[in-house]
């Protein structure tokens, strides 16, 4: 039996459930690559096991790096609007077998663990609209 692709399990999660973007899962993979590059590098090596909040983290810079001021719109457009969203769309890839899972992780792991305006917006509006607000 051949191994199915990334995309074709993204293609069955699209058909069952349409809030997210095809575009959305493939820049979660991104970020997970991105994340466990970042992590080997700096010497925890937990057989690559990333953590919900190390892929949040990578998830947020490589977007900033990537799309820069364009990271909000994108995601709207994407259907993400929150950590929680990032850990829905893993959650289902875990499912589908493409992503894997120590017995510890869960969803609620994602839950809020910054809010995406501050991460996609406010490092990008003028100095003096952050101190009036």
């Amino acid at each position: 039996m051949q191994k199915e692709t990334f995309e074709e399990a993204i293609g069955r999660i699209t058909q069952l459930d349409d809030r997210f973007e095809p575009e959305a899962y493939l820049f979660v993979k991104e970020a997970l690559d991105y994340t466990a590059q970042e992590v080997s590098l700096k010497g925890t090596e937990e057989s690559r096991h990333v953590s919900a909040e190390q892929l949040l983290h990578g998830f947020r810079d490589l977007a900033l790096k990537e799309f820069g001021p364009m990271a909000a719109t994108l995601f709207e457009e994407w259907g993400i609007k929150s950590c929680s969203d990032v850990g829905e769309m893993v959650f289902q890839l875990i499912q589908e077998e493409v992503f894997g899972k120590q017995d510890n992780d869960k969803p609620e792991d994602f839950a809020e663990v910054y809010s995406f305006e501050r991460a996609f917006v406010d490092p990008y509006l003028p100095k003096q609209a952050l101190t009036v607000s």
